[in-house]
């Protein structure tokens, strides 16, 4: 049936009036300035998707892949305070877990207006109002002497950093073709995955030796010296604003590379693509974002990776009392311990971008195209993106449905301490690979909005991920890790079903969805 579908999709796609309408608009130089493609009056040789040369790219993924590190740096390398901070502040422990909890709420909320914002007035713009915010709420923390204090800049610290993994992946959507998609967006979310892991290493060492009001400091600097590449360095990408990267942004949005980029486009002036519409500043709105869950397929892939993400949290939230009950570990060495997953995870990352673009190619090859060949590949509308992607998140799944179980058993048994962290390892390695893929699905299903689609994701990881890292620890003392930790990996294999729905469904969903568009979009001429 998916192979019917797909060989009417590409006679339809390569059909000879399909190629007459296509020389007609290269003759005659007849193009819409609506058009998202960017497609213009020469080959799709002579327009490139991207005109951002290939170490502008690497700079781009560089400074975006350890920007999008402060989320959640910031969440964990705040464990090893919890006690001080408590004693300090005069409040209970589960006080003091509850700015855990409120952190995670607004890493869910933030991104749904930050995203919103970026898609439609620029990435740089959303960078800058991110570090700002927070910078001045680390500076805040750092000050802070009581819990309300505590409790409100948490917030505001989480509402400034959370922006950064949907801005990462959005820029990643601005330069890059499905066809090289994954690998780049293995680099991006390298550094959010990274995160939990050094985290609380950082924490541990700065808590232990220097005190806890260090440690924000630490981030308050760490980030103002990082806002400066951007600053200067960093270039607008967002599409809506500078198109394929030819067009200039507003004189308050440029970097020091502009001039680098006009002189280019000045040189070849074929490469430019259609001219933008100028617009007014408009107020993000948070509903375009919570519209996105009601979409069929993108509600199945949000909510697989919600669940998906919770489960690792709580396998996060949930180490550190197991380890310091049964070993006996003070913060530094808990923190230490959090590595095997992040070294699984990063790992997985880089490795499971490969494995997207490879895979991708694969599918076009078995349909007689060339994944790199823009001009017959424009659009996803006859491509099984769902299943090119997801072919490759089903066995991450399992295995991590697998690796999960074996963790939580290890632990309740008090192992030698290798065997919980091999299979950390692999709980990391699994849990991101799956993860990495989801995402890239979501960027491909929405890629006029990726940071609103991201920030949609976002929003279903954080609150599902609140909940599992509040309830993770008394259901161990409930049940004991092993079962704990039995049910976390009961729901990981129960997301089997829903994301093989996806790969079955999901292009008649899409084509139901684009033909809807269209005729919404027929409707307004």
């Amino acid at each position: 049936m998916a192979a019917e579908i797909e060989d009417k999709d590409i006679e339809a796609a390569l059909s000879p009036a399909a190629e007459k309408d296509a020389e007609v608009e290269k003759e005659h130089g007849v193009q819409d300035a609506g058009q998202t493609t960017l497609q213009t009056t020469s080959s799709a040789e002579e327009v490139p998707y991207t005109i951002f040369t290939l170490n502008e790219k690497r700079f781009m993924a560089f400074i975006l892949t350890f920007a999008a590190l402060f989320s959640p740096i910031s969440s964990t390398i705040y464990y090893p305070a919890l006690s001080p901070l408590a004693e300090q502040l005069h409040v209970s422990n589960s006080l003091i877990n509850l700015s855990i909890t409120t952190f995670m709420i607004f890493q869910g909320f933030a991104p749904l207006f930050i995203g919103a914002f970026s898609d439609a007035e620029g990435r740089r713009p959303a960078y800058v109002i991110c570090f700002v915010i927070y910078i001045a709420a680390d500076i805040g923390l750092a000050l802070q002497t009581n819990y309300a204090a505590l409790l409100i800049l948490r917030c505001v610290q989480s509402s400034g950093s959370s922006g950064t993994v949907s801005l990462a992946n959005a820029v990643v959507a601005d330069f890059s073709l499905p066809h090289e998609r994954g690998t780049w967006m293995g680099w991006a979310n390298a550094g959010a995955l990274l995160g939990p892991s050094i985290g609380p290493i950082i924490g541990g060492l700065l808590s232990q030796y220097l005190g806890w009001r260090s440690i924000f400091w630490f981030l308050a600097i760490f980030a103002g010296v990082y806002l400066l590449p951007i600053l200067l360095f960093f270039p607008e990408s967002a599409r809506k604003v500078v198109g394929n990267g030819s067009h200039r942004p507003g004189k308050f949005n440029r970097c020091l590379l502009d001039p680098v980029i006009k002189k280019r486009v000045d040189a070849d002036p074929r490469i430019a693509g259609p001219p933008i519409a100028p617009h007014p500043l408009r107020f993000p709105n948070p509903f375009l974002t919570l519209k996105i869950l009601f979409e069929p397929e993108a509600s199945l892939v949000l909510i697989s990776s919600g669940f998906l993400f919770a489960g690792f949290y709580g396998v996060m939230a949930g180490l550190p009392s197991q380890l310091q009950s049964s070993y006996g570990f003070d913060p530094l060495h808990v923190g230490l311990c959090f590595l095997a997953s992040g070294v699984g995870g990063s790992v997985a990352s880089l490795l499971t971008g490969k494995l997207m673009d490879w895979n991708f190619h694969r599918h076009a090859r078995r349909m007689g195209l060339d994944a790199s060949d823009t001009k017959k590949i424009r659009s996803l509308t006859s491509f099984p993106i769902e299943a090119a992607r997801l072919e490759l998140a089903l066995p991450f799944v399992v295995a991590g449905s697998a690796m999960t179980l074996g963790f939580g058993w290890t632990l309740r048994y008090k192992t030698y301490l290798g065997g919980p962290e091999i299979f950390l390892f692999f709980v990391g390695f699994c849990c991101t690979g799956a993860f990495t893929t989801l995402s890239t699905l979501v960027v491909d299903l929405f890629i006029e909005q990726p940071a609103t689609a991201t920030a949609a994701m976002n929003l279903t990881r954080c609150f599902l991920g609140a909940g599992a890292t509040a309830a993770v620890v008394p259901m161990m003392d409930a049940i004991g890790a092993g079962w704990s930790f039995t049910i976390i990996a009961v729901i990981y294999a129960a997301l089997v079903p829903p994301l093989l729905a996806i790969i079955r469904w999901g292009p008649g969903m899409r084509a139901r969805k684009d033909e809807r568009l269209k005729r919404e979009g027929e409707g307004t001429i």
